[in-house]
């Protein structure tokens, strides 16, 4: 028997089996679809904290004071807020892909107009962009990343929704610090780098599939902000729980990189960049611990540990030790994950189905709110009495947010029981 005739011995596949290009472009689209839109999302978020350790530079550059870095940090918070409630619903009518393409639009020209900015109002502009970017995303690609998981992985998925919010935040200054080590445009290279990775991104997104039915008729509106009465008792403490926890967040990202070169006289961009990712990666870690605690302690704990690192956070700010500084923002890390995922757990569980949206994103709204104006607060004071006396009284004030949370928590913990 010839090859020719042996060949003709195996079983032929029929005819439907024959890959097709629409076959082949939809099968890439399942492989590509739920990696690419976690590589999007980790990439919008890291593009958000690239300019942690240029503050610095932009001071020397400009001769900017501390209160104006701070001014330009928290108007990111300002674009993250509008977008979450101008465009939180938008991605259910018009679909995810076009949504987080929009996203990572306003992250690639947010990095242009960063990169070539040659004064404040560019810096401003450019910071607002990036925080609608990251308001974009944190709404559409979290639900996306869900939609996207295998069915029998579906329960992990906000768990990977949120380790590609926190791990992109926190690695987004230590990709800054080695870009700019190795280049002779500290001010623009990072931007640039960062652009293409938004690029790619948006590559991948497009060959995402989509996820949502769209309607034939779609009704774009703003998110509402609302908490029911009933749902007050739940909410009041978990708010304030993650308002302090974006708090120390907030400092991290736009006071410490001041600190550690005024106070400690350490101008590294790399120990600005482990000093931010130690707070920020810790609290992807305290989301994954979350199960090991029981349901009801699971807020008291967190809320314990966010205390126990701001009071290390506050003796390493006094006594200006860098070392004990990072053992208190992992310690505070740990405990805002454990927060976050805990208080808002509570709060959509105890928020009625109709009035779910609105609750959560009054939550988010808080705490945002948390990440932006106490840190300008900490940057007008130090203009007054100095650096090292706010950084304290700011740790100070993060201390009795977390002793309030405790208190209410038992309060609550006593009605239930009676």
């Amino acid at each position: 028997m010839d090859a020719r005739a042996a060949l003709k011995q195996f079983p032929r596949f029929p005819e439907s089996f024959h890959m097709t290009p629409f076959h082949a472009a939809s099968r890439l689209r399942q492989i590509l679809g739920l990696p690419g839109t976690v590589f999007a999302f980790f990439s919008v978020m890291l593009g958000t904290t690239v300019p942690t350790p240029l503050y610095p530079l932009y001071r020397q550059q400009f001769g900017f004071s501390e209160p104006i870095i701070t001014v330009i940090f928290a108007v990111y918070a300002v674009g993250v807020i509008g977008a979450l409630l101008g465009m939180g619903r938008w991605s259910d009518q018009i679909g995810r892909r076009p949504m987080l393409l929009a996203g990572l639009g306003c992250a690639a020209l947010s990095d242009v107009i960063l990169a070539y900015s040659d004064g404040l109002s560019w810096l401003l502009l450019g910071r607002l962009i990036s925080g609608v970017s990251a308001g974009i995303y944190t709404g559409a690609a979290t639900v996306s990343v869900i939609e996207l998981m295998p069915e029998r992985w579906r329960a992990h998925g906000p768990l990977v929704a949120v380790a590609a919010n926190l791990g992109g935040l926190g690695l987004g200054p230590l990709f800054a610090a080695l870009i700019l080590q190795a280049t002779p445009d500290p001010l623009v290279a990072p931007y640039l780098s960062h652009l293409v990775l938004a690029v790619i991104g948006a590559v991948l997104i497009v060959i995402a599939p989509e996820t949502v039915n769209k309607p034939a008729h779609p009704r774009l509106r703003m998110q509402r902000l609302e908490v029911p009465p009933e749902v007050r008792p739940v909410f009041v403490p978990a708010a304030t729980a993650a308002f302090a926890g974006f708090m120390v967040a907030g400092f991290f990202t736009a006071v410490s990189p001041a600190f550690l070169g005024e106070v400690l006289g350490r101008h590294s961009a790399i120990l600005v960049g482990l000093d931010v990712a130690s707070f920020l990666l810790m609290a992807v870690l305290g989301q994954i611990l979350l199960p090991l605690f029981p349901a009801h302690r699971r807020l008291p704990i967190g809320v314990g540990l966010l205390l126990a690192g701001v009071l290390v956070l506050g003796v390493g700010l006094g006594a200006a030790l860098l070392s004990v500084i990072i053992i208190g923002a992992m310690i505070a890390g740990i405990g805002n994950g454990l927060v976050l995922r805990a208080g808002l757990g509570r709060v959509a569980q105890a928020a009625p189905s109709d009035e779910r949206a609105a609750v959560t994103s009054t939550f988010f709204t808080a705490s945002y709110v948390a990440l932006s104006l106490p840190v300008v607060g900490v940057g007008l004071a130090s203009a007054v009495f100095g650096l090292y006396a706010s950084a304290l009284g700011f740790a100070a004030i993060v201390a009795l947010l977390c002793l309030i949370t405790l208190f209410l928590l038992a309060r609550e913990s006593r009605a239930a029981r009676a």
